[in-house]
């Protein structure tokens, strides 16, 4: 199962007017681990950020969808909010859900979602809209576990095989002819700081 990581990145970006400024910049992606998210944003922003980029902070973030537009690149966070049914109780129980949508304007956001969520079946609020800092979203691929250079566990177990003499105790039947010699160096190691 994916989850979705916010990673901070920190590197030097040049402005629109030329000069340059040490930025840390938030990139949302779909990732395993914590270790695969880190994997996968040097995978990804090795061939966007020029120069070195140092990864500053990751945390899981809790999005239950995301509805990306072409026409905006701004992302707005919207919390959403439903009474849902309690198991066996007559209480109805209050539940919140984050998504993010791309959007020129909150108002826009807000038409987005609306229409987004024209299907759902419970009536919901929407208690707020902010601007999110992302800068961009790198989602879920078939061949995630390829982009990020991953090996099949046979190929691993192979490489993991210890390479050098096998030593036997006497009397195993453990054939001399499997052993390969080493020949040993006839050469003698002087010492430089020995008294003479």
């Amino acid at each position: 199962m994916n989850n979705w990581f916010t990673v901070k990145v920190k590197y030097t970006k040049q402005l629109e007017n030329g000069t340059f400024k040490r930025v840390s910049e938030p990139y949302l992606l779909a990732a395993m681990t914590f270790t695969d998210a880190e994997a996968r944003i040097y995978e990804e922003l090795g061939s966007i950020i020029r120069g070195e980029f140092n990864v500053v902070g990751i945390a899981r973030t809790e999005l239950h969808d995301i509805f990306a537009y072409e026409d905006a690149d701004v992302w707005y966070k919207v919390k959403i909010s439903y009474d849902a049914e309690g198991d066996g109780e007559e209480k109805k129980k209050k539940v919140s859900q984050n998504f993010l949508v791309s959007a020129h304007s909150v108002k826009d956001a807000y038409d987005r979602i609306k229409e987004s969520l024209s299907t759902l079946m419970v009536d919901f609020q929407i208690p707020s809209i902010i601007v999110s800092p992302i800068v961009e979203i790198f989602p879920y691929t078939e061949n995630l576990d390829k982009e990020i250079e991953r090996k099949s566990l046979p190929e691993f177990e192979e490489e993991q095989k210890p390479k050098g003499r096998v030593f036997s105790a006497p009397g195993s039947d453990f054939e001399d002819e499997d052993v390969e010699e080493v020949e040993e160096d006839d050469s003698e190691l002087e010492d430089d700081y020995t008294d003479e």
